[in-house]
C-alpha cells in the first residue's frame, strides 16, 4: 500500500490542514488508525490516537494527557474523500461532536454550528441529513453499550 497523506477539513472556520505529523499505525479498507500529538498545545490535551471508520463516516479519537491518562473519547461525524490513486484522504468534519468521559458522561456538541453551516450553504441539505443519521447511529451504539467496537483498536495504546 502506498503511503497515505491525511488532511483535516473544517467548515467553520473554513480550513484544510495537512496532518503531516500523524503516524499511521494501521490501514485497511475498514479503518485507518493513527497516532498524533496536538497541532496546537492545550492545557490538558497532549497526544492521542484516532481511528477513522471509513465506511461509517465516524472518527473516534482517544484524547490523552501527557501522563497518558484519558481525558475523553472524542467522536467526530465526518466524510472521507480520496484522490484517484488513494494516496491522499481528506476527512471533512461535519461539525457534530460526541464526547464520552471516563465516568460515562456523554456530551453532544456543535449542533448549532451544523445549522449555521447549512444556512450559509457550507453543507448541502443531503449531507446535513447524512451527518444527523451518522450521529444517531453512533449514539444508538453508545446507548446500547456497543461503543467498544469503536475503541477496541486503541484500548492498549498510549
Amino acid at each position: 500500500m502506498n503511503p497515505i497523506l491525511l488532511y483535516r477539513r473544517r467548515l467553520i472556520p473554513m480550513e484544510c490542514t495537512p496532518l503531516k505529523d500523524d503516524i499511521i499505525l494501521e490501514a485497511n479498507e475498514d479503518y485507518i488508525l493513527t497516532k498524533w500529538n496536538t497541532l496546537k498545545p492545550k492545557k490538558d490535551l497532549h497526544h492521542g490516537y484516532s481511528c477513522c471508520f471509513l465506511k461509517k463516516g465516524i472518527k473516534v479519537s482517544k484524547f490523552l494527557r501527557a501522563d497518558n491518562s484519558l481525558i475523553y473519547w472524542y467522536c467526530d461525524i465526518v466524510t472521507y474523500d480520496w484522490n484517484a490513486d488513494r494516496t491522499e484522504m481528506i476527512s471533512t468534519d461535519l461539525l457534530i461532536d460526541i464526547l464520552i468521559y471516563p465516568d460515562g458522561k456523554l456530551k453532544v456538541l456543535d449542533l448549532d454550528e451544523l445549522a449555521e453551516a447549512e444556512e450559509k450553504h457550507l453543507i448541502s441539505s443531503d449531507l446535513l441529513k447524512e451527518a444527523l443519521r451518522r450521529a444517531n447511529h453512533l449514539l444508538t451504539d453508545i446507548y446500547a453499550n456497543n461503543f467498544d467496537q469503536y475503541t477496541e483498536h486503541m484500548l492498549d495504546l498510549f
